[in-house]
Formats: C-alpha cells, sequence, structure tokens
C-alpha cells in the first residue's frame, strides 16, 4: 500500500513539473513517505529527518515534505517535533500535494494536511507511463471498519471507503492496454469491498461477511480485460472469506493458486483479545474449504508474536497453526504498542527476549516448511509470468510463479520473454526461489537495450 501511495505521489510531482533526481544534495523537495503500523519506522523517520536538518543547513531553499501513516497520525505534533519538516500530508490529502508546495514557495509557513476525504473520497489513477510495466496496482477501496486492537490503520486511514466498479473495471481495461499484464487490487480489508452506487449492496451488520460482491468484482474484471494474464488481491480478512469468492478462485483461470491470508495469531483467547472476530477452527475449517475447490493451493499469511498477554501456550499454538494450515511463507512481526489503538490499554507485558525467542523459533518452523515445498518442485514444470530481466546475465530473468514462488530462470539468448508466461522447468531450489530453464516459445526481442530498474525520485517509504 505505502509503495503504491509513493508511486501516486511520484506521479502527482510530475505532472506538475517536477523532476526527480538520484541526489537529495541536489533536490529542492524531499518527500518522505511513512508507515506507521510498527513504531521502528517511526524511529527511521525521526533519523533520516536528523539528516535532513543538516541538509536543510547547507540549502535552506530545500523543503522537506513527510507524508503517509506517520503524517496522518501525528499531523501538528510533527512539525513541533522537527522543525525541519515544511509540510506534513496524509494519505488522503496526496492530491494536494502541488497546491500545498506552491502555497510554500509564496511563503506560507509550514502547514499539516491530514483531513480523511469522507464526503467525496478520491482515488488517484495511474497515469500512463513511457515504460512498460508487468504488474500494477490498482486500489479499489481505503480505510478499515475492522477495529482490531492492535492496529492503528483505522487511525491513520480513516473508515471504509468504496470506489465503484466501473471506475475499477476502466483503470485496469487502461493499464493492460499499456502494458501490464498482472494487477494486484488493494484494500485493507480488500474482500469487504462493495460498489458504494448500489443501494443497500453493503450488510449492514459488522459481523456479516461481505466477500460476495466482491467476488462479483473478480468475474467481471476476467470477462472484460481478457488480456489480463493474472488477478492478485491483498490484503482479505479471513472473515470475508465467503463460499462465493472461493468459487470464483475455482473457476477463473486469471486468480494465481495463490491466497495470502492473515491470521495473526493461533490461539482463540489472543483472537479474541485482538478482536479479530473468528476463531482458529473457522480460519482452518475455512482454508481448508478453499484449497478443496482450488487443488495445489498456497498460502501465506501474516502473523504477531508478544501480544499482550500471550502465553508460551498460545504461542505454541500459533507454530501449531502454521504446521497445520501449512504456510509457505508469513509477514512475521513482534507486537508494537501503537498510539490510539485499544492494546495500548491491555499493557505489553511480553518481554523483548520473550518476542525476540518466539519470533526467531516462529521463522525456523516457517523456513523449514519454505524448503519443504520448494524441494518437492524440483523437476516439476511451472507457469511463470516473467516480470523483467534479472541482472545475472544476459539471458537470466526473474518472474513469479501462479503460486507466487519466485522464480530465476534461463531464456534462449536473444529472447525477452518479459511479461509472457511462460513454461518452466525447475531445476534448482535456492533458500527462498526456484532457479530454472524456460522451454516452449516466447516472443522475440526486438533490439533494445535491457531495461534498467526503477528507482523512485527522492521518495522513501518508510516500513
Amino acid at each position: 500500500m505505502n509503495v503504491h501511495d509513493s508511486r501516486r505521489i511520484e506521479e502527482v510531482l510530475l505532472a506538475d513539473g517536477f523532476e526527480p533526481t538520484e541526489d537529495a544534495t541536489l533536490a529542492d523537495l524531499v518527500v518522505v513517505n511513512t508507515c506507521s503500523v510498527r513504531e521502528k519506522a517511526e524511529h527511521k523517520l525521526m533519523s533520516l529527518l536528523g539528516t535532513l536538518r543538516i541538509l536543510k543547513e547547507q540549502r535552506p531553499g530545500v523543503a522537506v515534505a513527510v507524508a503517509g501513516c506517520v503524517a496522518q497520525q501525528e499531523g501538528e505534533r510533527l512539525l513541533k517535533k522537527a522543525p525541519v519538516v515544511d509540510l506534513v500530508i496524509g494519505p488522503d490529502n496526496i492530491p494536494e500535494l502541488p497546491t500545498l508546495l506552491r502555497e510554500l514557495d509564496g511563503g506560507a509557513p509550514p502547514r499539516a494536511r491530514t483531513e480523511f476525504d469522507l464526503d467525496d473520497p478520491r482515488f488517484l489513477v495511474a497515469k500512463p507511463r513511457d515504460r512498460s510495466e508487468v504488474t500494477g496496482f490498482v486500489t479499489v477501496m481505503k480505510g478499515c471498519d475492522e477495529r482490531c486492537t492492535f492496529c492503528i490503520v483505522p487511525t491513520t486511514r480513516g473508515p471504509e471507503r468504496y470506489r465503484s466498479e466501473n471506475e475499477i473495471v476502466d483503470e485496469i481495461a487502461r493499464m493492460v492496454e499499456g502494458g501490464v499484464r498482472e494487477i494486484t487490487l488493494l484494500g485493507q480489508t480488500v474482500n469487504s469491498w462493495y460498489d458504494p452506487t448500489e443501494i443497500d449492496a453493503k450488510p449492514r451488520s459488522k459481523t456479516a461477511p461481505s466477500g460476495s460482491r466482491f467476488a462479483l468484482l473478480l468475474r467481471r474484471i476476467a470477462a472484460e480485460v481478457p488480456d489480463l494474464a493474472r488477478l492478485r488481491y491483498t490484503s482479505p480478512h479471513p472473515r470475508h472469506l465467503t463460499e462465493e469468492l472461493m468459487d470464483a478462485h475455482a473457476d477463473l483461470a486469471i486468480l494465481p493458486r495463490h491466497v495470502h491470508l492473515p491470521v495473526q495469531s493461533g490461539s482463540d483467547r489472543v483472537l479474541r483479545r485482538m478482536a479479530r472476530r473468528y476463531t482458529r477452527q473457522e480460519y482452518v475449517e475455512r482454508t481448508a474449504r478453499l484449497r478443496e475447490k482450488v487443488p495445489g493451493l498456497t498460502l501465506s499469511t501474516d502473523l504477531i508474536v508478544g501480544f499482550p498477554g500471550e502465553t508460551e501456550e498460545d504461542f505454541e499454538e500459533t507454530l501449531s497453526l502454521v504446521r497445520e494450515v501449512g504456510f509457505v511463507t508469513a509477514f512475521c512481526f513482534k507486537y508494537s504498542p501503537r498510539p490510539f489503538t485499544p492494546a495500548l490499554q491491555l499493557g505489553d507485558d511480553v518481554t523483548e527476549a520473550q518476542k525476540d525467542d518466539r519470533l526467531q523459533r516462529l521463522f525456523e518452523v516457517l523456513g523449514a516448511q519454505q524448503k519443504t515445498h520448494l524441494a518437492a518442485l524440483a523437476g516439476a514444470r511451472v507457469q511463470v509470468l516473467v516480470e523483467g530481466p534479472n541482472g545475472a546475465s544476459e539471458t537470466r530473468w526473474t518472474g513469479r510463479s501462479e503460486r507466487h514462488e519466485l522464480v530465476h530462470l534461463e531464456a534462449p539468448e536473444g529472447i525477452d520473454p518479459t511479461g509472457q508466461l511462460v513454461e518452466v522447468r525447475i531445476e534448482k531450489t535456492l533458500e527462498h526461489s526456484l532457479l530454472g530453464v524456460m522451454e516452449g516459445a516466447a516472443i522475440p526481442a526486438t533490439p533494445k537495450p535491457r531495461p534498467k530498474r526503477r528507482k523512485l525520485p527522492l521518495l522513501e517509504a518508510l516500513s
């Protein structure tokens, strides 16, 4: 989500005449895009602002803007904490960035702009680019109504606001016409999306699942954008993994055999304290049902260790869930107290040493499962969407399989398979990826320089 926001900031500035530079000492404007899900990101921000203070002493004309979730969380307070900052801008206020910068140029004092666009939600649309990119992101909703006790997102992103189905499909169609082959739909609880133009489409009950309407969106995209190779989404909530959404996965070839489904803990007691509103058994049953409909599907997840009150027994239940479900990868975090969250009232009674120990043990279990999963693919043939050159050699490329494994592949000399779905025979398994050889035909490359890795212009997403 933050990477997507950084891209939108870049597009807004480019459209207003700004030019990127890779050298901060030459910049007229430095924008720091931030995340506030973990406390560590805020520490990184303050450290970076210290460096920018030195730059600003040397070049007083440089403007410093802080964007993203820390900006939304802190607002005016950040201007007082860090006088080097000229502008604090929340995620919903990105479209106003050029106007605010012109006001600064005109002598306006530093200010914070962090209002939510509740009455008229603005969704920045991807602009056409000179270069062709294989993967792209489309925001379908923003904000979150779940109110998990550990999460600051409802504070920094606001309540749920939804984009119309027609706008979503139109943007995807334009991106695919420009060469994009894989789209990821974005939302804090993406499968709770519904079309805001439809009266009474949203379940009135907070506890009612709403993934059925999201499933219809997926079906329409598959039907109306036939040149799209793959359609992913992140991050769904287990409560909204409905039967209709599972059926869409079974029916639509455009949906890869991989789902990222955050669970956070394997302990019912901890899940209740987190206010996740599902049980361990419900999670297990829903994922098992999904796998019945989609054989070979892989699952990844999010996990938190050291949540307030988590005992060793609770943590062991998380480890047992990881083994039972068979996650191949996971984003794992130590609990970090966040301001304005209900979990603050629960204290932080798990020591750092205990958190470190549990995190390491969790990594060990997950690492072993990933190793076993990848090893089983040696000699197999997998379909890979090639995303671009690997950089190791003129004939090595990198992409993702339909089950989201990272695959490095050798292609025949003179062939550029970027953006193509190709068959790859896996010859070797690495620690976190696969190495193979492309088989079959691909579109021959026309003479052109190999693309360079893209760099953001003075945008640093802190996470």
